[in-house]
């Protein structure tokens, strides 16, 4: 199991929202030497959110995103407003691993299906999900009563084999991840799921390690890590 940390960007510093609400708590205002840090204490891979993005549905922090990659030596992944094509041509020209899409992936079948086409497995779709309902626009509002489930599902008769997986009710607020639906995900679609939100505690990666047979490839870490509840490295310990 992958342990991937966060780092989420809102005017140029590093923060944490609870429940995609923004809880006006600053981390950093360095993002680039906390890339780098994580990178220092191990972390193979980082989840790069544009908050500012996300709200304004066109990403707004890619000279930051641009300097982070050329910072570290391990893989990026980023998302947050990515919603045209070529905002994704040109974030992965900056370098980037994968592209997450979100909003725009639920709310339009036709623009997934081309980006699927164009970029296969460069991108990956976030799935956000509030109490088994798909939310779009910066977990704004849920968008035509989507089932999570079925959503997954569509997503791989498209030709994705891999999402992540956002219970936005447990996202910072340090309540311990969703099990059961990710379970569900995992059962019903057979597709890879990194998991991400509620994290709070080691025990928790510990259940979701439970689950790397069934499909559970990598756990996003955000406020546990940046409110101290345990290290990077001992998070490691269950990779």
């Amino acid at each position: 199991m992958l342990i991937i940390p966060a780092i989420d960007l809102k005017d140029g510093a590093v923060v944490r929202f609870v429940q995609g609400r923004f809880n006006k708590k600053v981390y950093s205002n360095d993002p680039v030497k906390v890339a780098r840090q994580w990178v220092s204490q191990g972390a193979q891979f980082l989840h790069i959110v544009d908050l500012d993005g996300a709200f304004s549905g066109s990403p707004k922090n890619l000279k930051l995103l641009k300097e982070i990659v050329k910072a570290v030596s391990v893989p990026v992944e980023f998302g947050g407003g990515v919603r045209n094509l070529q905002a994704v041509k040109d974030i992965l020209k900056i370098g980037v691993a994968k592209v997450v899409l979100g909003t725009k992936a639920v709310e339009d079948e036709a623009f997934l299906k081309k980006a699927f086409l164009n970029f296969k497995h460069r991108i990956i779709v976030g799935v956000d999900a509030k109490k088994g309902k798909v939310m779009v626009r910066g977990w704004k509002k849920g968008y035509k009563n989507t089932d999570a489930v079925k959503f997954c599902l569509s997503l791989k008769k498209t030709g994705f084999n891999e999402i992540i997986y956002t219970d936005t009710l447990k996202d910072g607020t340090l309540q311990g991840p969703n099990i059961k639906e990710i379970k569900k995900i995992l059962k019903v679609t057979g597709l890879k799921v990194v998991a991400s939100g509620g994290i709070s505690k080691l025990g928790d990666l510990g259940k979701l390690r439970k689950l790397e047979k069934e499909g559970l490839k990598a756990a996003i870490i955000g406020k546990a890590l940046y409110e101290g509840k345990f290290t990077l490295s001992q998070a490691l310990k269950f990779s």
